[in-house]
């Protein structure tokens, strides 16, 4: 690949190494009304986006439809707790990957643990404190996979024009990133589709959401 491919790439792999997850401690004690909500997410998760100046995080518009939907319990006195703000963050991730009806399958168990009691034997702040940590930790191994890929891709179409070659070299990157996302994404699907406690209506819903998307 050419140096600026090279470049481009150490830049992407810096700007990995930036990604801001929301710390539990972060997360404020205190229940928020809508706006207060809204900036909280637009503060913490603008760096996460592919146009800072564009894109929208969370708006009202989603948050409500989030709530209708059954992903979001609806808030008290127009106000959300630290157990909503941790909803969102899981829904705000998945939602680049999963159908709404398959986020409603997986935060099926989480949401159980919605208002329970510190005293509790495991709460939504204990679920997110592991996963926080967890992902925290995987990011290194994440990078490294990139770059295999990246050097992997380094080594096809050597025998083709220069010109030719970088082009051909980088849709070999960028191939194989999509393939590893695409096999990732049908195993979350098999495992969602026998997840424990999956209703037979929602197995229903699933597969008529998945005819409308191929229509």
């Amino acid at each position: 690949m050419t140096i600026d491919n090279d470049d481009l790439l150490n830049s992407i792999m810096e700007s990995l190494g930036r990604i801001d997850l929301i710390k539990l401690e972060d997360i404020p004690n205190i229940d928020l009304y809508m706006d207060q909500l809204t900036t909280f997410m637009e503060d913490r998760l603008r760096r996460t986006t592919r146009y800072p100046l564009d894109d929208k995080i969370l708006t009202k518009t989603m948050i409500n439809n989030y709530a209708k939907n059954d992903l979001l319990p609806p808030p008290v006195r127009k106000k959300y707790s630290k157990d909503h703000i941790i909803l969102l963050i899981f829904i705000y991730y998945y939602k680049n990957i999963l159908s709404i009806n398959d986020i409603q399958t997986l935060l099926g168990p989480i949401k159980e643990r919605f208002h329970i009691s510190d005293t509790e034997e495991l709460t939504l702040s204990d679920i997110y404190k592991v996963i926080y940590e967890m992902e925290d930790t995987e990011l290194e191994d994440v990078k490294q996979d990139i770059l295999d890929k990246y050097e992997k891709s380094t080594q096809m179409f050597e025998d083709v024009s220069e010109e030719q070659r970088s082009k051909m070299q980088t849709f070999s990157f960028i191939s194989l990133l999509a393939y590893d996302v695409y096999v990732k994404k049908l195993i979350i699907e098999k495992m969602l589709d026998n997840f424990e406690g999956l209703a037979p209506d929602r197995k229903t819903k699933a597969k008529k959401e998945k005819r409308n998307k191929d229509i």
